[in-house]
C-alpha cells in the first residue's frame, strides 16, 4: 500500500475506516524513535505529557489504584529493562522532529490511496503517542477517542482488541466516560472468545479505529511503540457530543447520547466550538491544562503529577 504504513489492499479497501486489521510498517531503525531519541524527548516534553506507572497494572485496572514507580521519567528511560515501567509521551507532535515523521506516515496512506493531501485524506488533528514499556508492562482495557495505527518498533507485544458495536463490552454511558473522565473500561474473561488477538513484532501494527476497546501486554524485553492518531471531523463533533453531555450532566442535566436529538446536537456541538475558541490560548500553559481538565472535566489521568505528590507526601512524612 505504502512505504511506510503497508497493508494488504483488499483489507484496507473493506475495513477503513470502520474496521481493525493488520498492518506493516518501515518505522523500525528510525532513529527518532530509539532510546537515546527518546530520552532527549523526555526531558523536552512538559510535565504532564508525561504518563507513567507500574507496568504491573491488571488488564481490569481501577485507575484510582494504578500502581506507581518511584522513578523520575529519565530513569524510567534509563532502566526500562528493569524498572518494571510502564510509560506514554502524549502529543510528541508538539515537536517538529516527530511531527514529521507522523505527516510522512500518514502522507504515504494518503498517497497511496490517490489523495494530495492529509487533509483531503480525512486526517485531521494528527497526534502522535510513544509508548515505552518494560517487558511483561500491561496497559489496561480501554477505548480512544480517535482513529490510529499503532506500530511496533522494539519488542514484542500482545493486542487485543474488541467490537465497539457490542454494547455488552461497553455501553454508551461507559464510551462516554472513558472519553471525557478516564480511559480505563472494566474487563470480563468471557470478552476473550470475541478479541481480536494479534502478536505484534517489530515492523508489524494494527489499525484500531475510533472506541475500539483494546489492551496491550508487552513480552519478554522492552517495548518501543507508536500510536499514530488522528480524528475525521465526524469523529471530533462526536467526541464534542460526549464532552458536552458530560458536562451538563455533571451539572444536574441529564442528555439523550449523540445522534438522538440532532437538533439540540447542532446547538451543543456549537457552543463547544465556540468554548474550544476560548480555550485554546489558554492551553498553551501547561498549568492551565491540568486546570482546564480537572474544573471542566474533573479529568484526573496524570500520574507523573500523582508520583510527584506521592514523593512530596512521603517526605513531609520523613521531616
Amino acid at each position: 500500500m505504502s512505504t511506510l504504513l503497508n497493508a494488504d489492499a483488499s483489507a484496507f479497501e473493506a475495513k477503513f475506516p470502520l474496521l481493525p486489521f493488520r498492518i506493516n510498517h518501515g518505522l523500525v531503525g528510525d532513529a527518532r524513535l530509539t532510546l537515546p531519541a527518546i530520552l532527549e524527548l523526555v526531558k523536552e516534553m512538559p510535565r504532564d505529557r508525561i504518563e507513567y506507572n507500574s507496568g504491573k497494572a491488571a488488564v481490569s485496572q481501577d485507575p484510582t489504584t494504578t500502581p506507581l514507580v518511584d522513578l523520575d521519567p529519565e530513569d524510567v528511560i534509563q532502566k526500562i529493562e528493569t524498572a518494571g515501567a510502564w510509560m506514554v509521551l502524549k502529543r510528541v507532535e508538539i515537536h517538529p522532529t516527530y511531527k514529521a515523521l507522523l505527516d510522512e506516515a500518514l502522507m504515504s496512506v494518503a498517497t497511496a490511496q490517490g489523495f494530495k493531501s492529509l487533509d483531503e485524506a480525512g486526517f485531521s488533528d494528527v497526534q502522535g503517542f510513544m509508548f515505552v514499556s518494560s517487558p511483561g508492562s500491561t496497559t489496561p482495557f480501554h477505548l480512544d477517542s480517535e482513529d490510529n495505527f499503532f506500530v511496533q518498533v522494539h519488542g514484542d507485544k500482545i493486542f487485543n482488541v474488541y467490537d465497539n458495536q457490542d454494547k455488552s463490552i461497553a455501553t454508551d454511558d461507559q464510551i462516554e466516560h472513558c472519553i471525557t473522565k478516564h480511559r480505563n473500561l472494566k474487563f470480563d474473561e468471557k470478552y476473550v472468545a470475541k478479541e481480536m488477538h494479534n502478536d505484534l513484532k517489530p515492523g508489524e501494527g494494527v489499525f484500531v479505529p475510533y472506541l475500539w476497546p483494546h489492551w496491550v501486554r508487552t513480552k519478554d524485553t522492552y517495548s518501543i511503540s507508536v500510536a499514530i492518531t488522528w480524528k475525521t471531523k465526524a469523529v471530533s463533533r462526536r467526541n464534542d457530543l460526549y464532552v458536552a453531555n458530560s458536562m451538563l450532566r455533571d451539572r444536574g442535566f441529564p442528555q439523550k447520547g449523540p445522534g438522538i436529538k440532532p437538533v439540540w446536537d447542532g446547538i451543543k456541538v456549537a457552543a463547544m466550538q465556540v468554548a474550544k475558541g476560548v480555550a485554546a490560548p489558554l492551553r498553551q500553559s501547561e498549568g492551565l491544562r491540568r486546570l482546564i481538565r480537572s474544573v471542566v472535566l474533573g479529568k484526573d489521568a496524570n500520574y507523573y503529577y500523582k508520583a510527584q505528590e506521592a514523593k512530596d507526601a512521603a517526605a513531609k512524612v520523613g521531616m
